[in-house]
């Protein structure tokens, strides 16, 4: 490490620092405990993981000299290693260390155990993909960090980032009870139906603003770069399962929700049924697709699971799926869910959440006949602003982070 490298690193990073915007700042930002010693940030490609980082630091931090941020995936860890920047920087007062893209570099969880157990006083933050299975690497991280998982814009972000309206996160429970009162003070200034509408089409993740009309083309090229290079980084793949990889999602992406018969799947792939099983869960973890199961899911026993849908409605768009009514709603439901919660596929209804709510989907008209007798039980309906009772509005479980 030389003063040179130093400087171009130190100048890349600050630019990087001024250019970020700080006005909206996304969910997972309050609920991290920055003062953790080591904090793992995992999350699909470009749902803001990036942008986080640095808005920690232009936020938390008024002078520059005692943190430094670095891309691990910068052509210069080709020739050098990063305890040797951690070692060059750390002399010289470095006391917070920011490290995006860990899956780009090699051994990286051993890596960051030694910085984290040699030097008592560095505090880590890094980010790395969603394929990630950080509790399950060769390096105990375990017992030393704390891991935070981000997921994309919800509706309620949406609304905040395009400067439409500011409204508070709506937890499950508080849903329940308040959902009518709430939908009635934010209906009254904005038309939510239009809003969502949008937001289904082009609003998951934070780049939609700066892409504009290219958005859906950049979101196509994002999913194939998590195939084609998040993929290899993380998992000991070969290019023919990266080729079949792909194929599978365009399967799913032309049949959602895809009722899978695992045979018969991996027979079009040609490939075995553990490889496709594989293959499909890797998906998932990406954030590229999701996979509902008949019990809470679980990545080290892989089960049929009963349906699969592209991973938020945006990549419905994207991916030129067969984008119907049912499908965009139960897809928008269960993304939104799945982050903070158990979602299962029930005997009777659409979705089980955390074991005890059932839901079942529908436009303005549907009716509790198939789950009347059924205690917790909901409807998520979709073409209305204002709902009543247990009949939700759908566009309000956007608001739950």
């Amino acid at each position: 490490m030389t003063q040179e490298d130093y400087q171009l690193f130190e100048n890349m990073y600050l630019a990087k620092i001024n250019r970020v915007d700080i006005r909206f700042v996304r969910y997972l930002y309050k609920t991290i405990n920055w003062d953790v010693r080591l904090i793992g940030i995992k999350g699909a490609r470009g749902v803001g993981k990036t942008t986080l980082l640095l808005q920690r630091i232009k936020l938390a931090y008024k002078k520059t000299d005692t943190v430094f941020y670095v891309s691990l995936d910068n052509l210069w860890f080709q020739s050098h290693s990063l305890p040797e920047l951690a070692d060059w920087l750390y002399l010289r007062g470095i006391r917070h260390l920011f490290l995006d893209e860990v899956h780009k570099y090699p051994n990286w969880a051993i890596v960051i155990k030694n910085l984290y157990d040699t030097y008592d006083d560095l505090n880590i933050v890094y980010t790395g993909s969603s394929m990630l299975e950080i509790d399950h690497s060769r390096a105990d991280l375990s017992r030393r960090q704390t891991l935070y998982t981000m997921q994309g814009l919800s509706f309620r972000e949406y609304l905040a980032i395009n400067k439409i309206k500011d409204v508070q996160p709506l937890p499950l429970g508080q849903l329940f009870e308040e959902h009518q009162t709430a939908a009635m003070d934010i209906c009254k200034d904005i038309s939510v139906t239009k809003h969502f509408s949008n937001y289904l089409k082009e609003g998951y993740y934070p780049f939609h603003i700066e892409a504009g009309s290219d958005y859906l083309a950049r979101l196509d090229e994002t999913a194939k770069l998590v195939i084609e290079s998040d993929m290899p980084a993380v998992e000991n793949v070969s290019y023919a399962t990266i080729q079949k990889t792909k194929q599978l999602l365009m399967v799913v992406a032309g049949n959602v929700p895809l009722v899978p018969n695992i045979s018969k799947l991996s027979a079009q792939l040609e490939t075995t049924r553990d490889m496709c099983l594989k293959m499909l869960y890797t998906l998932d973890r990406a954030g590229l697709v999701l996979l509902l199961t008949r019990n809470v899911k679980d990545y080290k026993h892989l089960v049929n699971p009963e349906k699969i849908f592209l991973g938020n409605t945006n990549l419905m768009y994207a991916l030129g799926s067969r984008v119907n009514e049912g499908t965009l709603r139960e897809t928008f439901f269960l993304n939104q869910l799945s982050l903070g919660h158990e979602v299962c596929s029930p005997a009777q209804g659409d979705f089980l959440v955390d074991q005890k709510y059932l839901f079942e989907m529908g436009g303005k008209n549907k009716t509790f006949e198939q789950i009347k007798d059924v205690e917790d039980s909901f409807l998520a309906i979709d073409g209305i602003e204002i709902g009543s009772h247990n009949r939700i509005p759908l566009w309000m479980f956007g608001l739950l982070y």
